[in-house]
């Protein structure tokens, strides 16, 4: 008889739905011979059309940078979470082998202690850093691993997304000039 673990099932089904999307990412890049561009989303209560890195306030998950995301509803969110207007910011990301990044496709034990890391305030010398986000839910997870009320299989049971998130922060001015702005639009 056969039996299927929903939490493994749904775990392994986006990762191939990730998977998916780096490859088809590829095959056009092959295809058309070139890189093309992605299109990212900045959002916040204010019009971004030149992003900055600015060092201040509390630490996040990938460090201190330009936090942006390749999905619109997320960006929408974000910026609807800030005081005053809400608008979205949107940029066309030319990625580049230039650059040196580091890419979390789906949270495992790497991503977990590199986001520990970084809320701790340990620098890193990525260029721009991609993967999963620790929402609010997430992060009160993580900081109970830190303080050690659970175990790290623990964090896994309860770290689990009902919708997929994507965070991309680019760490370095050199980095930020792989993004272009486009335009912005209000909420």
């Amino acid at each position: 008889m056969w039996r299927c673990n929903v939490k493994t099932s749904l775990s392994y089904f986006l990762q191939i739905i990730c998977i998916s999307q780096i490859t088809f990412l590829t095959l056009q890049k092959d295809y058309y011979g070139m890189t093309d561009s992605i299109t990212i989303f900045h959002g916040s209560n204010v019009v971004v059309e030149k992003p900055q890195i600015i060092v201040s306030g509390f630490y996040k998950d990938f460090g201190f940078g330009f936090y942006c995301t390749n999905i619109e509803r997320q960006a929408k969110k974000w910026a609807q979470t800030k005081k005053g207007d809400s608008f979205v910011s949107v940029y066309n990301y030319l990625p580049t082998d230039e650059l040196k990044v580091l890419s979390f496709p789906v949270m495992t034990d790497e991503w977990l202690d590199f986001v520990v890391a970084c809320r701790r305030g340990i620098k890193h010398e990525y260029d721009i850093v991609e993967g999963p986000m620790a929402d609010d839910q997430i992060w009160d997870y993580v900081e109970d691993f830190i303080e050690g009320n659970i175990t790290r299989e623990a964090f896994w049971v309860l770290a689990k997304f009902k919708y997929p998130t994507h965070q991309i922060v680019f760490c370095t001015q050199k980095s930020l000039d792989s993004i272009v702005f486009e335009k912005s639009y209000s909420l």
